[in-house]
């Protein structure tokens, strides 16, 4: 098997990468924890969030797309989130059978419940951690982040 040599660059972004997989699955870990009291679960919370956070509501698709996320399983965990009371479905003007997705009063307030939880949690993490350093991070994972988006539009379009 032909194995093609990796750059000191392309080893270090592997090793960052190997690093997220293992921060991911701790942060999913510790957010299921942390709202399991709410009834929530990460992921379940994290569209909750999708939703507050979008300019207008929006249909499933489209929240599925914000979070680089498969859209069934967005339709899953919305369909249960509305079973329970926290998201309600509104009439799309823009088309007839994507439904778009709005949070309940007590939608709200759980989110608000969970935010309240994960203030003091995340300040408690990033203590010793300077702001420059988690900036440069950022700025290095969104970059990557549209690098991905673009081969990803690039490959669709071929």
């Amino acid at each position: 098997m032909l194995k093609s040599p990796r750059t000191a660059t392309g080893d270090a972004l592997t090793n960052l990468m190997l690093d997220f997989f293992r921060l991911n699955s701790l942060l999913l870990i510790a957010g299921d924890r942390m709202v399991a009291q709410l009834g929530l679960t990460s992921a379940r919370w994290q569209i909750l969030g999708a939703i507050v956070h979008a300019e207008r509501p929006q249909p499933v698709a489209w929240l599925a797309r914000d979070l680089g996320a498969n859209r069934q399983n967005v339709q899953r965990i919305v369909n249960d989130l509305h079973a329970e009371g926290l998201v309600a479905f509104e009439a799309n003007p823009h088309h007839r059978r994507a439904q778009l997705v709005v949070l309940t009063d007590k939608g709200r307030r759980t989110f608000e419940a969970a935010m309240a939880f994960q203030a003091p949690w995340v300040n408690s993490l990033s203590e010793g951690l300077a702001v420059k350093d988690l900036q440069t991070v950022h700025r290095v994972v969104t970059a990557l982040r549209k690098k991905l988006e673009n081969n990803d539009e690039a490959e669709e379009r071929a």
